[in-house]
Order: C-alpha cells, then sequence, then structure tokens
C-alpha cells in the first residue's frame, strides 16, 4: 500500500506530509513524558522486523494479487500508539530514500495510511476495548483480527481518497474503491493471523508488555525478547524475502485491475526532481542491485544476492535509525531534568 508520487497532487502530498509531521511531534513529546527509555532496543529492532516483513509479500490466493505485513498493529501493540507510530515513520523513510518504495512526495499519505489508522484509530478504539473486557486467547485473536483488518480498510481506503482529490488520474472512484476494499480484506485477514501469532508467544513470556506496555518488564526478559526478534529479523529478511510473491501487490493489483497498468505516471517538474533524487540516493532500489542497461538481464543468483543484501542493509539501517530517534529524544528528556546553573 506505499503510494507513488504520481498517484497525488502536491497539494495533497503537502498537506498529509504537514498532518504526518504534526503527528511525528505530537508523538516525541509524548514518548519524552513517558518513562519507557528500557523500550528503546524493542522499539529499534521491532521496527527493523516489520522492515524484513515488509519485504515479503504472500500470494492472496484466487487474485493474482499479493500482500505484505502493514505491522502497524503489532507496533501499536507491542510499542503503544506513540512509539509505534514514530517507528512506522522511520520505517517508510528508510524505505523511500534508500529503496525506492513509496515516492517523497508520498511519504506524508504512505505514514497516515499505514501508521495513523493502526495506531490511533484501529488500537485505541478496537483493540483495547475488547482487551479490557478480559484476556483470553478468544479475545486477543478477536481483537487483532478485527483491528488489523478495519485498520487496513481505513488505510486502503484512504488511499482511494486521496487519489481521488489529486485528481491526477482519470480512474473511476466506485471501479477503484471496488478493487481495493476487497483485496485489502484479504490481507487484513492473514496480517491478523500472523500478528496473533506473535503477539501471543510473546504473552506467555512478557505478559506485561502487552497487558499494559508495562516499562517493568525484566531485563534479563526484555533482552532474550529482542535477542528472539533480532533472529527473525535475520531471517525474514535474508531467507523469507527470497520466496516473496512476484505478483503485484494490493495497491498495483486495484490500479491494474481499474486502468489496466500497475504503474501510473506523471509529468511535472516536481515529479521529474523527486524521482531524480530518489534514483541517485537510493542505493538497492526494489531491494535489488541497481543495473545498467547493458546488465538489463539479471540472473537468478545476482537478483537473490540483491533481495538478501537489501533485507540486511534495510534491517540495519532501519534499527540504527530508531535508536538515534529515541537517543536523541530521551536525550533531550535527561537535559530538560538538569538544572540550568549545571
Amino acid at each position: 500500500m506505499h503510494m507513488a508520487d504520481a498517484l497525488i497532487s502536491p497539494i495533497v502530498g503537502g498537506t498529509m506530509l504537514a498532518a504526518t509531521s504534526s503527528i511525528i511531534t505530537y508523538s516525541i513529546k509524548k514518548i519524552q513524558r513517558d518513562d519507557s527509555q528500557d523500550k528503546l532496543p524493542l522499539m529499534s529492532i521491532l521496527g527493523a522486523f516489520v522492515f524484513a516483513s515488509q519485504m515479503v509479500n504472500f500470494t492472496i490466493p484466487g487474485t493474482g494479487a499479493s500482500g505484505h505485513l502493514g505491522g502497524g498493529m503489532l507496533l501499536a501493540i507491542l510499542l503503544g500508539p506513540y512509539g509505534g507510530f514514530l517507528s512506522m515513520a522511520a520505517i517508510l523513510l528508510i524505505q523511500a530514500l534508500f529503496f525506492a518504495d513509496g515516492g517523497l512526495l508520498a511519504y506524508g499519505c504512505n505514514v497516515f495510511n499505514l501508521g495513523f489508522y493502526t495506531c490511533f484509530i484501529a488500537y485505541p478504539f478496537i483493540y483495547k476495548p475488547i482487551m479490557n473486557k478480559g484476556f483470553s486467547k478468544r479475545s486477543l485473536l478477536g481483537a487483532i483480527m478485527l483491528s488489523s483488518i478495519i485498520g487496513l480498510q481505513l488505510g486502503s481506503f484512504s488511499v482511494v481518497i486521496e487519489t481521488l482529490i489529486s485528481g491526477k488520474t482519470n480512474m473511476p472512484f466506485s471501479t477503484f474503491l471496488l478493487a481495493m476494499q476487497p483485496i485489502h480484506l484479504a490481507i487484513g485477514i492473514v496480517e491478523g493471523t500472523i500478528i496473533s501469532a506473535v503477539v501471543s508467544f510473546i504473552y506467555k513470556t512478557n505478559p506485561l508488555l502487552i497487558d499494559n506496555h508495562s516499562t517493568r518488564v525484566p531485563k534479563l526478559k526484555m533482552k532474550k525478547l529482542v535477542m528472539v526478534f533480532a533472529v527473525c529479523t535475520f531471517i525474514v529478511g535474508v531467507v523469507f524475502s527470497l520466496a516473496a510473491s512476484s505478483n503485484p501487490d494490493g495497491l498495483e493489483w486495484a490500479l491494474l485491475k481499474t486502468t489496466g497498468t500497475a504503474e501510473v505516471s506523471s509529468k511535472g517538474i516536481m515529479y521529474e526532481k523527486l524521482e531524480w533524487v530518489q534514483e541517485h540516493i537510493a542505493v538497492l532500489p526494489d531491494y535489488g542491485f541497481k543495473n545498467t542497461e547493458e546488465e538489463a538481464q539479471v540472473s537468478a543468483a545476482a537478483d537473490a544476492a540483491g533481495t538478501s543484501t537489501s533485507g540486511i542493509a534495510g534491517t540495519l539501517l532501519t534499527s540504527a535509525f530508531i535508536a538515534i530517534i529515541g537517543a536523541l529524544c530521551y536525550g533531550l528528556k535527561v537535559l530538560k531534568l538538569i538544572p540550568k546553573n549545571h
């Protein structure tokens, strides 16, 4: 559900970037007020895990489409809405800059669509009320499944609205909507199933982390959890990514059904400049090695090497970036506590 720049107008892109930036600023202030420094390692490795998971597209049977884990609900459940949203913003920035996945103009839209609805709508208004009634395996599965589906449905609907308002394409609203919503319903069901399995596993060893985002989880248990996610991130990013489906993802599939092509182009100086920036910054475009025109035919081994390299590079970049952001946030918090005469 990573939107390309060609789908949106500069006005929509700028407006959504301003809205997303405001939420990022607010989220930073909120986590600075919380005594949650102990969660920084988990926040860092979870961001890397979601990055790796988003590389693995799974086939949606009978459709010719594929989907991948959005990860917003998983981040919100384990980190809270503010840490979850910041992690998603970091993940999508790394993807856009170094892997040309999602447009730079569309960055605000993508963070909002994948992060806002899961962290600030589905999590507090669907997941939490269900779980507050009492924990059980059935309630956990129901809460995660329902919130994952609704969060993704809202995000995909937002893509349709942002595209419509931008007026960059002549796609009929109803046709695009009827293509987007069902395919993302199927993706949401798979995502809910995956997140349920992950959260259930974590609950067995760190129940406080699931119940109330407690920062008082024993350090040894937190360290073990971080190590488990580190190993899983490596396996997913380096190994599972090689088996990713080559079918178009949900958004590309909907565009194909609506317009006859999965790629939409848009002319204009801004679009050309932003494309130029991505071409020069993205060291591993589309999660593979850059190829010259003479190297158009890439061997299977080289393609696999590019994918695995992207998995390693992306997870390390994401993990480091989130760690730096978190360290700066908590560092600023510490500095505020130091008296000026010191």
